[in-house]
């Protein structure tokens, strides 16, 4: 048998080949070509971009928080410091479980339920943040455990951050008010107004009080340190550094002690006093209790601290100097009878006969006077100094409610004052076009007659009944109330103090301001309404004392305070300006549900003034002399 032998196609092997060769040539031509376009797009067209993002690489800014400008009360007194402390911090991106991590930084030091929970919450709240706190405040042994642990906890680290202290705790709490951990809020609000590049490394913000108010002064300017990094993230070595500026210092017109004897005079009683100086507007004083501890909101308050004081039946957390809005009850009187003498619808020798109530003609309807059986004949002095209050509704329904709104609110009654925090309410000056814009009620000569005695629907807060009762004092200037008396400059050290500002003049003839003067001075003498407060004064006192009605009483029940809930019961309020020949110190207190002016808002005015004008805290004054009523 023959075998068979099979010739190969030369040709066509050599064709093949050749495509083959060609196919390849021309993948790798294109890329040569793709590379070529590559390297001229990073090194020609786009060769700035990468350079900066090589050199950011290469290259990290680290932020520098500065220390928060102090806070000091008049006489040096700090009221807000700040001091290093070590914190252990988490990062949970870099965390591949939050327990496992947190459960072995406690095998290390004490990490308390209460921490887990802060931890948390702070997570769910600012979820910018690349670090977060575990526990604050770690001894040096502590920050030494951590620091030694940290290779074998990824996303751990130990810093030293500075916190806010204030060392007087709960005095002045609400005027100071409190810094806490910046959330998303205030990262959106720092945006909205370009401000956010200077909280970079910041935790911390201004909340309430004066640290909000103020916070563009306080907290200062963010410096940097520029480092280079290896390929770890590692710092290589310093290049530059931009040294953080603090925040400014300010001090205040507050005098701490004064703060501190007010709310220690107070007692278990809630309320609110503001005292101001007459000639500057400077805020003296000015509390609200019950208060609260703002240290408790430096870190993030913890829920078991909340809801007692949220939930607190007495809201420590509510300002009532600044916030809250009562009646003035009688202490409006003295404006009433100013109002009377402007428009000449009445004299200071004027009488009226008070039978104990006033009608209208025609009306069976009685407005009953305090006192039941009346106070017979009445003239200007004796109205105030007895607080009549038949006097005062004839007086308004003579001056009429449109009168007597324009009148009162050159005092600064139904506005804001402007002071220097956020937050204030304007209270309410009634008229009859305030009323067309809540109501198609027309307004009824009834409400003339209960506003003309504080109350219907009058409403001021105790800082604006302050303002008012210095314009008296002060001869009819009314003055922006302030709390910072002087800003002194951190960077410079030079100091600005801020100029006092008139906001307003009442036109008070001398001769018409000594008629009510004259009156109010008596009102703290055998037989005036105060006379148990300010009894054995060294200093001539003007006060007017009054009651705020919290519930309505019909015209055929009489007001008994034991029969009534004390929530229910009326408020005490008292204005009073010293000494009332040379006038230094105004004063507006009210006490919530406390009753008679001149029992429980009295002595709690006399303890300030005492220590103003005698730089003492004086005894209790006796409780004798005097009618003691709701007036």
């Amino acid at each position: 048998m023959k075998s068979r032998v099979e010739l190969r196609h030369y040709h066509t092997d050599i064709s093949d080949f050749r495509r083959r060769l060609l196919i390849v040539t021309a993948g790798v031509v294109i890329a040569f070509v793709l590379l070529i376009a590559r390297w001229v797009d990073i090194q020609i067209l786009h060769h700035n971009d990468y350079l900066v993002q090589a050199e950011n690489n290469r290259i990290s800014l680290i932020p520098i928080t500065p220390n928060r400008g102090i806070i000091t009360d008049r006489n040096g007194m700090v009221l807000a410091n700040n001091y290093s402390a070590y914190t252990v911090e988490l990062t949970p991106s870099k965390i591949a479980n939050l327990n496992d991590t947190i459960n072995a930084i406690a095998q290390l030091i004490p990490i308390t339920p209460v921490d887990r929970r802060h931890f948390f919450k702070s997570l769910a709240d600012n979820h910018h943040f690349a670090s977060l706190p575990l526990r604050t405040h770690l001894t040096d042994e502590e920050a030494a455990k951590i620091a030694a642990n940290v290779f074998r906890l990824p996303g751990v680290e130990v810093n030293a951050r500075l916190f806010r202290h204030y060392p007087q705790g709960k005095v002045a709490a609400h005027l100071l008010g409190y810094v806490s951990r910046l959330n998303d809020a205030d990262i959106t609000k720092l945006q909205s107004a370009g401000r956010y590049d200077n909280y970079r490394g910041a935790d911390h913000i201004g909340k309430t009080g004066i640290e909000q108010s103020y916070e563009a002064l306080l907290h200062g300017n963010t410096g940097y340190e520029q480092v280079e990094t290896d390929a770890g993230g590692h710092a290589v070595r310093l290049l530059a550094h931009n040294a953080p500026i603090s925040g400014d210092k300010l001090t205040l017109w507050l005098d701490s002690r004064m703060e501190a004897i007010a709310e220690k005079a107070f007692g278990d009683h809630r309320g609110a006093l503001v005292a101001i100086d007459v000639h500057t507007g400077g805020i003296l004083a000015m509390v609200s209790q019950p208060g609260f501890d703002p240290n408790l909101f430096i870190d993030g308050i913890d829920s078991t601290d909340w809801d007692a004081l949220n939930n607190s039946s007495d809201h420590p957390l509510i300002d009532r100097a600044l916030r809250s809005a009562y009646p003035e009850g009688s202490t409006l009187k003295p404006f009433m009878a100013l109002a009377g003498l402007h428009y000449g619808v009445r004299t200071p020798e004027q009488t009226i006969y008070d039978p104990g109530y006033f009608a209208f003609p025609g009306s069976s309807h009685h407005y009953r006077d305090w006192a039941p059986n009346g106070h017979g004949t009445v003239d200007m002095h004796k109205s105030l100094v007895v607080s009549c209050d038949t006097y005062y509704y004839h007086l308004a329904n003579d001056l009429g409610i449109v009168r007597m709104h324009d009148f009162l609110s050159q005092f600064g009654f139904g506005r804001k004052t402007g002071i220097d925090l956020e937050g204030e309410k304007p209270g309410v000056l009634p008229s009859p076009a305030w009323k067309a814009k809540f109501s198609r009620q027309p307004w009824y000569p009834g409400e003339t007659v209960i506003c003309g005695i504080g109350q219907g629907y009058n409403l001021a807060t105790p800082l604006q009944l302050a303002v008012a009762t210095a314009s008296l004092a002060n001869g009819g200037m009314v003055l922006r109330p302030q709390l910072v008396k002087r800003i002194v400059d951190s960077h410079t050290g030079i100091a600005r103090d801020l100029p006092t500002q008139v906001v307003g003049q009442v036109n008070l003839p001398p001769d018409q301001l000594k008629v009510i003067v004259d009156a109010m001075i008596d009102v703290t003498r055998p037989g005036g309404t105060a006379v148990g407060a300010f009894v054995g004064a060294p200093y001539l006192v003007a006060a007017k004392t009054g009651t705020a009605q919290v519930v309505g009483i019909r015209q055929n029940e009489k007001y008994h305070a034991a029969d009534l809930d004390m929530t229910h019961r009326d408020h005490a309020v008292l204005i009073a300006f010293a000494p009332a020949d040379a006038p230094k110190i105004a004063v507006a207190v009210l006490v919530e549900n406390g009753g008679h002016g001149g029992t429980a808002a009295g002595p709690i005015a006399r303890a300030v003034m005492d220590y103003y004008l005698l730089g003492k805290l004086p005894a209790p004054a006796p409780q004798t002399g005097g009618p003691v009523h709701g007036h």
